[in-house]
């Protein structure tokens, strides 16, 4: 797997959050610091309390969540920001894509048709973005 060879460690965990671990690390990011029994309260007509302590733990253990003991409780807190989640997962996604090598090419294309279809102030950031890092790489160390 791509990913465990380019990443290994915490990072494995972001090819693998379900909806409901999906669903907590959001309420997480949302509230910054919580305990099961916070999370319980918000969604006790749904889930039960031993479905959450147990996703909050695979969290914990997946390195998305640190956790300090307080009484007989846990409080968690994210291990990463939303936004560093997301730059990481964006760069899993396409380091799985890119570095398989047979359709990195259309990969591309499809990307660049999928944003300029959507937004073309979008493709020209992305042009901007292509050209400043044309100039870094061209120049000498």
């Amino acid at each position: 797997m791509w990913l465990k060879k380019h990443f290994g460690g915490r990072k494995e965990a972001l090819g693998q959050l379900g909806s409901l671990e999906s669903e907590l690390m959001e309420r997480v990011w949302r509230r910054g610091e919580l305990s099961v029994r916070d999370l319980y309260e918000e969604l006790s007509s749904r889930l039960a309390y031993t479905t959450i302590m147990t996703t909050m733990d695979r969290l914990y253990k997946k390195g998305m969540l640190q956790r300090r003991k307080v009484g007989k409780a846990f409080l968690y807190v994210p291990a990463l920001s939303e936004q560093e989640y997301q730059e990481q997962l964006a760069q899993h996604l396409f380091g799985m894509v890119l570095h398989n090598g047979k359709n990195s090419g259309a990969v591309l294309s499809n990307f660049v048709d999928a944003v300029s279809d959507t937004d073309e102030e979008l493709l020209a950031h992305l042009d901007q973005l292509v050209k400043a890092k044309r100039r870094v790489l061209r120049r000498p160390e």
